[in-house]
């Protein structure tokens, strides 16, 4: 297995509207801001996130974003803030999670702030991350996994090309305790 350590991951990924990076502990007061915006959402369809349950706090922000880096640093996760080139504002957050480096295959996952949903962002930013993985690190797999009923996340998942492989039943349990559901979706390099 190669050590991710030596794999060079982009440190900068841009967009036609986006500025992908890395999280800065300077980030914290921007992402306060955007999770007090999204903090209802963010509840509804990741609640099952430490960082989601947690309350929203100037200094939550300022440790999410350390661990961030720190994971970024050593190759654990590769989260990235993505800001709106045209306002500098931080509208969404994308990463590559649960990385197999032996295959390698990778996992993305996003957010948008709740109040720049619907303009694309996240459909950009998946799509900067699921290229750079496929292309950039040789991915054999990039899965895309969210709620059954997360119906943004599942057309999001088919307009960047992903495919439903299936659906797992009663992967998790909401805080209502009731069992939900998880799609997996999956793009392949055969598939560009």
């Amino acid at each position: 297995m190669p050590d991710p350590l030596h794999v060079p991951v982009p440190v900068s990924l841009e967009t036609e509207r986006l500025q992908l990076r890395p999280f800065r502990t300077t980030d914290a007061p921007q992402l306060h801001e955007a999770l007090l915006d999204s903090v209802a959402e963010l509840r509804q369809h990741l609640w099952f996130l430490p960082w989601v349950s947690e309350e929203p706090t100037l200094q939550s922000a300022e440790a999410r974003c350390r661990m961030a880096e720190a994971n970024f640093l050593v190759r654990a996760d590769l989260p990235y803030l993505a800001f709106a080139k045209s306002t500098g504002r931080l509208v969404a957050s994308a990463g590559l999670h649960r990385t197999d480096w032996s295959l390698p295959k990778t996992e993305v996952g996003y957010w948008v702030r709740t109040s720049e949903a619907g303009k694309g962002y996240a459909t950009e930013a998946v799509l900067a991350l699921t290229n750079w993985a496929l292309h950039g690190l040789k991915a054999k797999r990039v899965e895309l996994v969210t709620d059954e009923s997360n119906h943004g996340s599942r057309r999001l998942a088919e307009r960047c090309g992903f495919a439903l492989e299936g659906v797992k039943r009663s992967t998790m349990q909401s805080p209502d305790g009731q069992l939900r559901n998880s799609c997996v979706y999956a793009r392949l390099p055969t598939a560009d």
